[in-house]
């Protein structure tokens, strides 16, 4: 079997799944149940986690913020934001900050096959395939739908 892809997901991707935003969250939920099946190692920023903490917890209060992103860090891979991804984001030609170093916490994940998100134009930039997530469902499963 050959080694499963690798992806990197953007923070609006898990704030679709968690938060169960309509009607983006339903190819959120496939790429999550293809992390939960061990087809896919989706990783996710430390900065995402932080910020998807700031959203849900206004949603749904500290407890269920908490408990939802435990359930998340089960089926993620934690990519680390440190002081060369900053750095790299801040000398870059990112026009949004965020997602340079999303960009630049992806690229040192290593062998990520994609940037999953719903702001391509965002990542205009980058020097790894950005993908939506129906394109990146849509490359994966041609046959299904």
């Amino acid at each position: 079997m050959a080694s499963k892809d690798k992806i990197f997901l953007d923070t609006d991707v898990a704030l679709d799944h968690l938060a169960d935003r309509q009607p983006f969250a339903e190819y959120a939920h496939r790429i999550l149940a293809l992390a939960e099946k061990g087809e896919l190692t989706v990783c996710l920023s430390s900065l995402s986690f932080s910020n998807l903490y700031y959203i849900l917890r206004k949603l749904k209060g500290h407890a269920d913020a908490m408990a939802v992103l435990g359930k998340l860090k089960l089926l993620v891979r934690v990519s680390s934001v440190a002081e060369a991804e900053i750095k790299a984001a801040l000398s870059s030609n990112f026009k949004d900050f965020e997602d340079g170093i999303q960009h630049f916490a992806a690229k040192a994940e290593g062998d990520v096959s994609a940037i999953i998100t719903r702001n391509k134009a965002d990542y205009s930039t980058s020097e790894i395939p950005v993908l939506s997530p129906d394109e990146f469902l849509a490359k994966r499963e041609p046959a299904s739908d």
